[in-house]
C-alpha cells in the first residue's frame, strides 16, 4: 500500500503541465483552517502542503482517544488557469483508545487514506474580489485499519470567498458520500464553514472559523460542531508556515485539535 502510495505522488509530479501562465498569482495555499478556499494554482505550477504534526483528542464518558497524524500531504497541480487537480495522503496516523473504567489501552499505527479531487474555479481564480469554485472529490480506502476509513468515500465542496477590505468571508458548504462508522458502506453527511481572515502584518495572517457538519451514520445520527483559529507566516512568495487550533463544541465534536504545518510553491 505504502509503495503504490508513493508511486501516486511521484506519477502526479510527472504529469504537471510544461506550459506556464504569465505572471504569478498571490500565494493561496489550502492550509491553514477548517475551510477551503476558491482560488487554484496556475498552469505549470505545482504546490506540496505538508500537515507536520496533528493532534486530535476526543473524550467520552467511557473512552479517551488520541488520534496523531504526520506527514499530511497534499500535492496540487494547475492543468488550465482556472482547474486544478489534487491528491491527498496521509503518510502516518497513530490511534490510541484507552478506555477509562478499566484503563485498557490498544492502538493503532497506520498509513491514512488517498484522495483525489478536482477544483474548478468560476470566478477571479487568483482569489480576488468574489471567488468561487466547485470541487468534486474522492477518497479511496488505502490506509490500514483504524487509521483508514475502511471503504470508499465521496463528495462536492463549493468554496467561495468574498473581499471585504481588510477583511475577507469564506464560505465551505459540502456534501458528502461518507464512509459509515463500521467501515462499510456510506450514508449522507453535509455542513458548511465560515470563517473570517484577515492579516495582522505583510508576512503574517490569521482566520477565526465555525464548522457545523450534520452526518447521518445509520449507527447514530451527529451535528459535529467546531471553532477554530489559525495562523500563517509567509516566509516568502512561494512558502508558508502554519499554526491552528480547533475546539469541540458540543459532545458530538472532538475536544481539542492542534496542528503545525508548512506549504510550499514550486
Amino acid at each position: 500500500m505504502l509503495f503504490r502510495s508513493i508511486i501516486l505522488f511521484a506519477a502526479m509530479a510527472a504529469a504537471a503541465p510544461a506550459f506556464a501562465e504569465e505572471g504569478q498569482r498571490e500565494f493561496c495555499p489550502d492550509r491553514p483552517g477548517l475551510g477551503t478556499p476558491a482560488c487554484t494554482v496556475e498552469p505549470g505550477t505545482m504546490m506540496l502542503e505538508m500537515g507536520l504534526a496533528d493532534w486530535t483528542l476526543d473524550r467520552t464518558a467511557d473512552t479517551r482517544t488520541d488520534a496523531w497524524s504526520f506527514g499530511d500531504a497534499l500535492l496540487r497541480a494547475g492543468l488550465t488557469p482556472s482547474l486544478e487537480v489534487q491528491l491527498g495522503w496521509t503518510m502516518l496516523g497513530h490511534v490510541r483508545n484507552r478506555d477509562r473504567a478499566t484503563g485498557d489501552v490498544n492502538s493503532r499505527t497506520r498509513t491514512g487514506d488517498v484522495t483525489i479531487a478536482l477544483r474548478q474555479n468560476l470566478s477571479n481564480p487568483d482569489g480576488s474580489g468574489f471567488s468561487v469554485a466547485l470541487m468534486p472529490y474522492a477518497t479511496f480506502p488505502i490506509g490500514g485499519d483504524g487509521v483508514g476509513a475502511g471503504d470508499w468515500a465521496a463528495g462536492l465542496i463549493v468554496p467561495a470567498s468574498f473581499d471585504l477590505g481588510a477583511l475577507s468571508l469564506g464560505l465551505t458548504p459540502h456534501i458528502d458520500a461518507a464512509v459509515d462508522g463500521d467501515g462499510d458502506g456510506r450514508h449522507l453527511a453535509y455542513g458548511s464553514v465560515i470563517g473570517l481572515g484577515f492579516n495582522v502584518s505583510d508576512d503574517i495572517s490569521m482566520a477565526a472559523e465555525v464548522s457545523l457538519t450534520r452526518d447521518r451514520d445509520p449507527g447514530g445520527h451527529s451535528t459535529e460542531a467546531l471553532a477554530g483559529l489559525s495562523a500563517g507566516w509567509q516566509a516568502d512568495d512561494d512558502s508558508q508556515w502554519d499554526i491552528g487550533a480547533n475546539l469541540g463544541l458540543n459532545r458530538d465534536s472532538p475536544d481539542v485539535e492542534l496542528y503545525v504545518g508548512f506549504a510550499r510553491r514550486f
